[in-house]
């Protein structure tokens, strides 16, 4: 028997499973809801690893989900945030072609961001482009001024407290190890069992396992790939006023080295995309042999690294190279040398991968009997939360 009954559980106390808590106690007063999360704080992966980018929405196919509601949702988060006093700052976005080569992605962003709605759009040349980015280079230039930057972790503890505030419970420390769809669905944890007539999974880099515990045939692997950052160095801040992007290789769901300003102060460089060897591998000696062995069983794993090896090889080396790492930077940032950075945080990404090694693009949702399952949360996630 659970220990106690609700409504309503929401598996995950990342940015997703805060922001579909607070949906659901706002509109449905006297819901009786519970969100689980197995670590002591919330927002302890993803969103605490975050960048911190309110996306604008010029990379997403039109039709899409992640198109659908990234414009609206990057509104809404920067509203919300001035609401409730969360940092937040519009500081702008270039993306930039240093070759010719780039220019025809270049455009399709630019496509593809007028038809999502993006508001501000504008192809720029060389000389606007040192007006707005006076250190860096390129051939031409997508204006993206209505991007922001804030901090996700904040927005999660806001989250959380208004759906305290609303009558929602919040459980740290109860990790989800079984699923028991009899009569109310039992969810137990390592902090007791609870039982729901519903139940979503937010699970993040556990969402596949938490819907297997459901009975629910995905399709689908989470394939964790760790983003590594470098830091600039204090005195060489003024090389950046906003964010600086490369065009995008449309055939990946990674957005290419970048810098990125940060809300409390400093400058990010990177990421890589390399494969962790732990879900929650946040630094390169970090092995957990259970999370590994499933990625390399999984035959979706091999058919995409046939694809992409050349690409993988790439990131791994400037994974271990810091030159290499520079050379990919100086590419948007010729000033930039190998004393200008200092290592920095990584993040995990949860990426999902099918049977036939392609990467999911898009947000998955599957469906069993009472339940939701979140089994794909890709950038815009946060963005697009609410």
């Amino acid at each position: 028997m659970p220990d106690s009954s609700y409504d309503l559980i929401v598996i995950g106390g990342g940015i997703i499973g805060l922001a579909t808590a607070l949906e659901a106690v706002q509109r449905f007063p006297g819901l009786r809801l519970l969100v689980l999360e197995k670590e002591t704080r919330l927002a302890a992966h993803q969103t605490g690893h975050n960048s911190g980018v309110i996306h604008s929405g010029i990379y997403y196919k039109p039709g899409s989900i992640k198109a659908r509601t990234c414009v609206q949702g990057g509104a809404a988060m920067a509203a919300f945030c001035r609401r409730h006093e969360v940092p937040l700052e519009v500081c702008g976005k270039v993306v930039v072609a240093t070759d010719e080569s780039e220019l025809p992605r270049l455009e399709e962003l630019y496509r593809r961001g007028t038809a999502n709605g993006v508001p501000g759009l504008a192809m720029i040349g060389p000389e606007r482009l040192r007006e707005i980015e006076p250190h860096s280079r390129g051939i031409r230039a997508l204006h993206v001024p209505g991007t922001g930057i804030t901090d996700y972790a904040l927005v999660a503890a806001k989250y959380a407290e208004i759906i305290e505030s609303g009558g929602g419970e919040i459980r740290t420390s109860a990790e989800v190890v079984g699923l028991r769809p009899v009569g109310d669905t039992v969810v137990e944890t390592t902090a007791g069992a609870f039982g729901a007539k519903y139940v979503i999974n937010c699970a993040g880099l556990h969402s596949d396992r938490v819907s297997r515990m459901a009975g629910a045939d995905i399709a689908l692997k989470i394939v964790p790939f760790r983003g590594e950052y470098y830091e600039i160095v204090p005195e060489k801040h003024h090389l950046v006023n906003g964010l600086v992007y490369p065009v995008a290789d449309p055939r990946f769901p990674f957005l290419g080295v970048h810098f990125t300003r940060r809300i409390h102060g400093g400058v990010e460089a990177g990421p890589n995309a390399v494969l962790a060897f732990k879900r929650e591998g946040y630094g390169k000696a970090d092995v957990n042999l259970t999370d590994t062995l499933e990625t390399l069983s999984y035959p979706g794993f091999w058919r995409m690294t046939r694809k992409y090896w050349r690409s993988g090889m790439g990131e791994f080396y400037r994974s271990f190279s810091k030159p290499a790492f520079v050379r990919a930077l100086q590419k948007l940032l010729p000033e930039l040398t190998e004393t200008d950075i200092t290592p920095g945080g990584a993040g995990v990404r949860a990426q999902a991968l099918d049977r036939d090694g392609r990467l999911v693009d898009d947000f998955r949702f599957i469906h069993t009997e009472r339940m939701v399952h979140v089994c794909n949360v890709p950038s815009p996630a946060a963005t697009a939360s609410i």
